[in-house]
């Protein structure tokens, strides 16, 4: 009788609890090498050890190069994930934070617009703060933010709005900055279902609702370069799934499924280390 064969099962990394992990999406980004370059500078400076993981959220056309620029982005604990077909922010966050090995792991929106400076000011917030979750927020005191008056009118309604329906007690969810423990992602990404415009909502609704409170905001430095793929199509999809995010977590109240896995059959969503 022929010896039954053991099944393989995949040897997961181990975290690094001193290492920060910084994820950059990027999707139709002409200055993407740049802004890498301009990141590992500033984290250069942190005098701690960090990876950088870019992940190119698939191709607009045939003349996308973002794949290409970011690519020749040599240094060390440096990586570059690529997908052709394009799936939105939150999934590329998402997929960059599943190969995270860092103890932190937080996230920054390539384009230029915000200044990479503001990863260390978050660092330093959530130590003085012993922050579950840290903001990066154009309404901090101390933020220095040059951007359209219609952006600014849309984000003031969109966080009073928050404030009063989801309880969040920030000013600000939609930057593209922010800083989590990993305690924190470990509980709320299987949870979450938006992988497009509103994915920082959902990952700080989540968040609170399974109890994580101490969640503050940084100030940021951001300037309007005219890079950003923000435009009326994206509010109104914005919109869409604010109200889904609504409706799931007051109606279906999915969030509060007492912690089952929720990865929506999605193995590039999983967590590769333990």
């Amino acid at each position: 009788m022929p010896k039954a064969t053991k099944k393989k099962t995949k040897v997961l990394g181990s975290v690094d609890p001193s290492l920060l992990s910084v994820i950059v999406p990027a999707y139709n980004c002409k200055s993407i090498f740049n802004d890498l370059s301009t990141i590992k500078l500033y984290l250069d400076l942190l005098n701690r050890p960090y990876e950088i993981i870019c992940v190119v959220d698939g191709l607009k056309n045939n003349k996308d190069k973002t794949g290409d620029l970011a690519k020749s982005f040599k240094a060390k604990g440096s990586r570059v994930y690529f997908y052709p077909i394009n799936k939105g922010k939150g999934y590329a966050v998402r997929f960059g934070m599943a190969r995270a090995k860092g103890g932190i792991i937080a996230f920054i929106d390539a384009g230029s617009d915000l200044h990479a400076k503001g990863i260390g000011l978050a660092l330093e917030h959530m130590k003085w703060y012993d922050a579950d979750i840290i903001i990066g927020s154009k309404r901090h005191h101390a933020s220095k933010v040059d951007y359209p008056w219609q952006r600014k009118a849309l984000s003031y309604i969109v966080q009073r709005v928050t404030r009063l329906f989801f309880g969040l007690n920030v000013s600000d969810t939609q930057t593209g900055l922010k800083v989590f423990r990993r305690e924190v992602l470990v509980k709320v990404l299987p949870r979450l279902i938006v992988k497009r415009w509103a994915f920082d909502l959902e990952i700080l609704t989540v968040a609170n609702r399974l109890g994580f409170k101490r969640i503050y905001e940084s100030p940021i430095e951001i300037t309007h370069n005219f890079m950003s793929n923000v435009g009326m199509s994206s509010v109104q999809n914005f919109a869409m799934e604010y109200l889904a995010i609504l409706y799931r977590t007051y109606i279906l109240r999915y969030y509060d499924d007492g912690g089952s896995d929720q990865w929506q059959d999605d193995p590039n969503l999983k967590l590769r280390y333990h």
